[in-house]
């Protein structure tokens, strides 16, 4: 028995390996949360969109010496700020819009980082340093985190309720243009703290993936939630020890182990599976 935990068990003897799996579950879980509602909403795009539109910001922050995290909610919020107003006042479709507000953003964001003479390598600002990630980088994630996660519980009602049926809540009085921006402004703050999980680039599959595999599996929003809670927690524990032992990213990893547990769902979730749904046709 000793000599099977053995392989398990030595990662964990090291700091690093130790903050890593902590930080990442505590995101896995907000990012998992949060997807379910965007899944509901549908706004993958404009989880994209958000976690694209923060580069610029990121960089800026750094270059004045400002925290990361404030550099990266000001573009995020702003870019949805900037999506709206083009929605608005143009004919041009909202998805079209998105398009265009995240990859101008991202790519500004890409020619400041090719100018801005830095100590630091911010490429890790793209592809995430889940392994490297430092006390001061680690409390804040957390506390985003954890700011966040205590939002969509306080006021899940009312977001469930926006996001299922946006009619029905603004005829009972939910100001739904507030619940809209508060949502959208959550999507900025957990893309700050997946910055240094799984970096920007893929951030948006934390943001997507995690609600759209327990869609399949139920048809109930609690449930639903707790079995997000459960992908996003196991494929990110699962991810952190597949890049250890395969010395590869780890951002890349979680988000590989994520990818396959939908794929495996979308084939064998029990009612909306593709084996289920041939046996019932």
């Amino acid at each position: 028995m000793d000599a099977l935990l053995a392989p398990l068990l030595q990662p964990m003897t090291m700091v690093f390996m130790q903050r890593a799996l902590a930080v990442g579950a505590v995101v896995a879980v907000v990012c998992a949360v949060l997807s379910c509602f965007m899944t509901l909403k549908g706004w993958a795009l404009m989880g994209d969109a958000v976690s694209h539109a923060v580069l610029p910001g990121v960089v800026i922050a750094y270059a004045l010496g400002l925290p990361f995290a404030l550099g990266a909610f000001v573009f995020g919020v702003g870019s949805v700020g900037l999506i709206g107003a083009i929605k608005q006042y143009t004919r041009v479709k909202e998805d079209t819009v998105i398009g265009l507000v995240f990859t101008g953003f991202f790519a500004l964001g890409l020619v400041l980082i090719s100018k801005v003479r830095s100590s630091v390598d911010l490429s890790h600002i793209l592809f995430g340093n889940l392994l490297g990630i430092t006390d001061a980088d680690l409390l804040q994630t957390v506390l985003i985190s954890l700011a966040c996660l205590a939002l969509l519980l306080v006021l899940r009602r009312d977001l469930l309720l926006f996001c299922f049926d946006p009619s029905h809540a603004r005829s009972i009085g939910l100001n739904t243009g507030a619940l809209h921006y508060l949502l959208l402004t959550l999507v900025s703050l957990t893309a700050v703290a997946g910055l240094q999980t799984v970096g920007i680039i893929l951030v948006v599959a934390m943001l997507v993936t995690p609600g759209a595999t327990a869609y399949l599996l139920t048809d109930r929003f609690d449930r639903m939630t707790a079995l997000a809670v459960l992908s996003a927690v196991s494929s990110t524990v699962l991810g952190i020890y597949a890049s250890y032992w395969l010395d590869a990213s780890t951002a890349g990893c979680i988000v590989v182990v994520q990818t396959l547990q939908f794929l495996l769902v979308m084939v064998l979730a029990p009612r909306h599976g593709l084996l289920a749904r041939r046996r019932l046709s």
